[in-house]
Formats: C-alpha cells, sequence, structure tokens
C-alpha cells in the first residue's frame, strides 16, 4: 500500500466493537487492519484510526502497522468511559474525517474485514456519478448468535445486494467523495449520522448508490449472548432518543407501539432474506435468537422514548 504520496483514498476505521465495555481492545481492529494492509492492487491509501483513552492495545499496532495514522480523541461529549454507550462512534468518525487528506472517503469498523479488493473498488467512485457508494456486508462467523447479530444488523445488505441507485448506504462498509461530504461539512464537523448527512446530500441533487462487489465481512469473534443483547438496549436506546429530538410529546405514542415492534422487524428482516434466497436455513435456525435481540431493541426504544436520554 503507497503511502509515500497524497492519497486517493483515506480509509476511516471506528472502533465499534466498545459498545457495552469500559475499556476496548484491539483484537478485531487488528484483523481489520491487516485486511487493509494485504489489499490487491491498492490505490494510494491512508488508513486512520481515531480512538479515546479507554482503548488498550494502541501502542502496539502503531508498531505493527507504522503506516496507519491513529489519531486519539481528548475531547468526545458523548463519550461517558462507561459501557452503554454508542454516540461516541459518531464523533469519532468526525475526528478521523477532520484529517482525512483523500479524494475519497471509506468508512469501515474494527468488526468488518474488507474483501481484499475493496480499497481498489472503494477508490472507483471518483469516476462515477455517484458520491455515495455502500457496499454489501457478509457474515463472516458461522455461529447460530452470529447469524442473529448479522441478520438484525445487515439483513439489506446481504448478497446479491441490488446493483445502483438507492436511498440508504451503511456507514459501517461505504465511500464518500470527500467534495460531496465538504458541502455538508457542518453537518458532521462534530458527529457523523449517516442518515443525516446522506438525506442532506440527496437534497442537494447528489446520488447514493449499492454496489455488491464492494464487500465487508462482519467479523463478531468472541461475541457472547449477554454482550450481543445489552448492546441491543443501548442500540434500541440511543435510537429513541435521537428520534425524541425531534417527536417532542409524539415520543410518548410511540412508545406504546414499542409492543409490537419485534415481531414488525422481524417480518422486515424475514422478506428481506428471503429476497436474496441466501442465509434462509441459517436465518431459521437462528430466529429464536433474532426474536431475543429484536425485543431488547424494543425495550431499548420504550426506555428511550421515555426518558429522552441515551443512558
Amino acid at each position: 500500500m503507497d503511502t509515500s504520496k497524497k492519497p486517493e483514498l483515506s480509509v476511516i476505521v471506528v472502533i465499534s466493537s466498545d459498545t457495552t465495555k469500559s475499556r476496548a481492545d484491539t483484537v478485531l481492529l487488528e484483523v481489520c487492519l491487516k485486511a487493509l494492509s494485504d489489499q490487491a492492487g491498492p490505490p494510494a491509501t491512508e488508513i486512520i484510526v481515531p480512538y479515546h483513552a479507554a482503548v488498550d492495545g494502541i501502542e502496539g499496532l502503531r508498531k505493527a502497522f507504522p503506516d496507519v495514522v491513529f489519531v486519539q480523541a481528548f475531547e468526545l461529549s458523548s463519550f461517558t468511559g462507561k459501557g452503554g454507550s454508542r454516540e461516541h462512534h459518531d464523533e469519532l468518525r468526525s475526528v478521523g474525517l477532520a484529517v482525512a487528506r483523500g479524494d475519497v472517503i471509506g468508512l469501515l469498523e474494527d468488526q468488518a474485514i474488507p474483501d481484499e479488493h475493496w480499497c481498489a473498488r472503494a477508490v472507483e467512485i471518483q469516476n462515477s456519478e455517484f458520491s455515495v457508494v455502500g457496499g454489501a456486508v457478509e457474515n463472516g462467523v458461522d455461529s447460530i448468535l452470529n447469524w442473529a447479530v448479522y441478520f438484525c444488523d445487515f439483513s439489506r445488505y446481504q448478497n446479491p445486494l441490488p446493483c445502483g441507485e438507492s436511498g440508504f448506504a451503511s456507514d459501517s462498509n461505504s465511500a464518500y467523495k470527500m467534495s460531496a461530504l465538504q458541502s455538508v461539512r457542518h453537518l458532521w464537523a462534530d458527529s457523523f449520522h449517516e442518515t443525516l448527512v446522506n438525506s442532506a446530500l440527496m437534497e442537494r441533487g447528489e446520488r447514493i448508490a449499492l454496489r455488491p462487489d464492494l464487500v465487508a465481512y462482519q467479523n463478531r469473534r468472541g461475541l457472547s449472548l449477554g454482550s450481543a443483547v445489552r448492546e441491543r438496549l443501548v442500540w434500541g436506546r440511543s435510537y429513541a432518543a435521537t428520534r425524541c429530538l425531534l417527536l417532542g410529546s409524539k415520543r410518548f405514542a410511540y412508545a406504546l407501539l414499542t409492543p409490537i415492534l419485534p415481531m414488525l422487524m422481524a417480518f422486515r428482516l424475514t422478506v428481506n432474506v428471503a429476497k436474496r434466497r441466501r442465509g434462509i436455513r441459517k436465518c431459521l435456525e437462528a430466529f429464536p435468537v433474532i426474536l431475543l435481540l429484536l425485543s431488547a431493541w424494543a425495550l431499548g426504544e420504550l426506555m428511550g422514548y421515555l426518558t429522552a436520554e441515551t443512558d
């Protein structure tokens, strides 16, 4: 990977596996960085890892990956220093974006393993009519729990991913033209929310596409059922608390609807899997765990609507 000149591509890797932990580790990050370092025919690329003070193992990775830019974030308004928070992940993306030099910005998480052609394909956005390209996400760990988590997270990004224009793309696996991001810099300068940024870009006439060959594999190796359930609680509560900013007193009406969420989300998830005609047996095997995780999410949403707080 050529780091001797101005990069065409800046890849920002956020440590998102710390949602339920008071301290983060770099076990999954190391695997992700190894995959990025071993890319086939990559463009000039810089890899940026923004991190907070409660991450163990950074110094070891600095030595193992001397070309990676590690950026410590000293001021994160949403970082609590304890488990049960995810809002700081959005702030960390902004920290990474602030130092990125590439014409194309790639977004990944530590719990993703990019395909060996990921960098080469991400940078192709420069010569397309699209300003954002979202990729496919596949499951990388064959266990019932990992399949359940995968389907809850990424069923609509499973291959065969519909190729072409889209109204959405995941910040877990996507690429942006830096010029487009700069046009809405005020929206992500402090915290990068993909739905807000993508909506603003589309309002400006920018276009989003999905690309099935821009592949990352979800690598949640070592995940326990307890951690997975706690994650859903945190994410559901965070999602609802964010929506409360727009809902006002209507949040209580939404709270009343949360009991139907598990079945509604399970139905949507099942439809996504059926459309792909892949992973149907894995989905059926994992379905009891899927319902448990979706129920935890719904409970988190209920808490978020009632308190309008993320923790």
